[in-house]
Order: C-alpha cells, then sequence, then structure tokens
C-alpha cells in the first residue's frame, strides 16, 4: 500500500529535521529538487538540501518540528511546520543569542514519482531572530 504525500511530509521532516538524518535526503527529494523562496528561486538538488539543513542543525542543535497538513491533492501537499530550538551557532549573518526561538514556514510540496520535485516556501525565521536580537539588547 502506498503511504499518503503528507505522511511522506511527515515522515521527511522527522527523518531530516528532528533526527537529523541527512543520509535519507534521496528518499525524498528528487536530485534536481527546485524551491522558490521570497524573490528568488533555486535549482536546490541534495547537496544544497544537506548544506541547508546542516545548517540548520549546527545553528539549532537542539531544533524540533510539527507538522500541520493543510491539504493534500493528488501530486502536491500545502503544509505548515513550526520549528523551535536555541540559537547557540551563527545563521545566516545573525550571531548566537542563545535564545528558543520559534518560527512558521507555510510550504507547497510538487511530488513526482514519489518524491518532493518543486517547493514554494515562506518564512518568518529572519523576523523571530530580530525579534530575539532586540529582546537580548
Amino acid at each position: 500500500m502506498e503511504k499518503s504525500l503528507a505522511s511522506k511530509i511527515k515522515k521527511a521532516n522527522t527523518a531530516l529535521i528532528t533526527n537529523g538524518n541527512l543520509d535519507v535526503i534521496d528518499d525524498f527529494f528528487t536530485s534536481d529538487y527546485t524551491v522558490h523562496l521570497t524573490g528568488r528561486v533555486m535549482k536546490a538538488g541534495h547537496s544544497t538540501v544537506r548544506d541547508i539543513l546542516r545548517s540548520l542543525q549546527q545553528s539549532f542543535p537542539d531544533i524540533q518540528v510539527e507538522v500541520d497538513i493543510l491539504l493534500e491533492g493528488e501530486s502536491r501537499v500545502a503544509w505548515q511546520r513550526t520549528l523551535r530550538g536555541t540559537h547557540k551557532g551563527k545563521f545566516k549573518g545573525f550571531p548566537a543569542s542563545g535564545l528558543q526561538v520559534v518560527w512558521r514556514d507555510m510550504v507547497t510540496s510538487q511530488f513526482r514519482d514519489g518524491l518532493i520535485a518543486e517547493e514554494w516556501v515562506i518564512n518568518d525565521l529572519a523576523e523571530q531572530l530580530l525579534l530575539s536580537r532586540k529582546s537580548k539588547s
């Protein structure tokens, strides 16, 4: 029995973010994976996904994720995740604050052959890092 696309999203988040198992990236993403971020499109592929996840793990070593599925279609899933972790390492130009940071990602994932091929992502991490920096001062 084939698992639902929503269950694959949840399984990917658990394996890659909660468990930090970067060896299974190719179990979830196509080799030509593309991500649409605010103002740019990245032909990410497996190595970029690995680099982003490593950076998150180093900056937020206790990172946890909760996934809420909003809508599942035939080849797409719209979902939201809430991430939280202690900001212990520099991340995208923000120095470590030592504070607990909580942020949200809104994602639409397009699947091809059972793997995530393309995603559209909006998040509020930069806003939360700015707020944590201000609260520390």
